[in-house]
């Protein structure tokens, strides 16, 4: 009887054709060596599902919402390490012994982060965000997000909202204590960034942030700022 995998990468789609195949060619070392590699789609138009299946451990369809989606995909799988990655996000050589290093100290953590991208800011602006994380002990999705099942279990899971759930899930993870920082770097595509300008999605975060953290409801943001995501 095969053991249970000790990590478990689980990767929330919609709409996500372009990058998945690529995405998933960077994890097939990790598959292969026995990392559990789950695809949760929010019923995506077009080929993703069909085009990840051949390559991981099991691709599940629910209701769409990035949240709901990475709950769904921790409550199917088996490890008890678990790494949650954007489809656009990827991982650092031997990711897996980086990430049981540092859940063998603290229970969750995060990678620092690089921007991929042409333009030259996109370097002053992924050192801004890993400081920031260092500073605050808060992380953003974009930085690989992982932790213990117990760590994610006492949190109560990703909440289920529209927007900064990442935020409001590392909020909940401090209470158990601040993250193990991996110095080594995801690189996370800075398409958002470029597609919308970066100086304005820059204020456009920092106004969602700050909002946010006056406590207006993240259903109210995500009607005014559609387009963050």
């Amino acid at each position: 009887m095969a053991s249970s995998p000790q990590l478990s990468i689980i990767i929330p789609t919609l709409n996500e054709e372009r990058e998945i195949e690529n995405q998933l060619a960077s994890l097939l070392g990790l598959w292969v060596c026995g990392v559990e590699v789950l695809v949760v789609d929010g019923g995506s138009q077009d080929r993703t599902a069909a085009l990840a299946s051949p390559f991981v451990s099991r691709v599940i369809v629910c209701d769409p919402g990035r949240a709901r989606q990475m709950n769904v995909g921790a409550h199917a799988s088996q490890g008890d390490h678990l790494l949650f990655l954007h489809a656009d996000t990827r991982l650092p050589k031997r990711a897996d012994l980086l990430i049981a290093k540092a859940l063998a100290r603290r229970p969750w953590g995060r990678f620092d982060v690089q921007l991929s991208g042409r333009h030259a800011m996109l370097g002053v602006i992924a050192r801004a965000m890993n400081l920031r994380s260092w500073l605050t002990g808060i992380a953003t999705g974009d930085q690989a997000l992982f932790m213990t099942r117990a760590a994610f279990t006492a949190a109560g899971g990703f909440p289920e909202q529209p927007l900064m759930e990442d935020v409001e899930m590392t909020s909940r993870l401090k209470r158990l204590s601040r993250p193990t920082c991996v110095p080594q770097r995801v690189a996370s595509s800075g398409r958002r960034w470029e597609r919308h300008g970066l100086w304005s999605t820059m204020v456009l975060m920092w106004r969602l942030r700050y909002r946010y953290w006056q406590g207006v409801d993240s259903r109210r943001l995500v009607k005014a700022y559609r387009h963050v995501r």
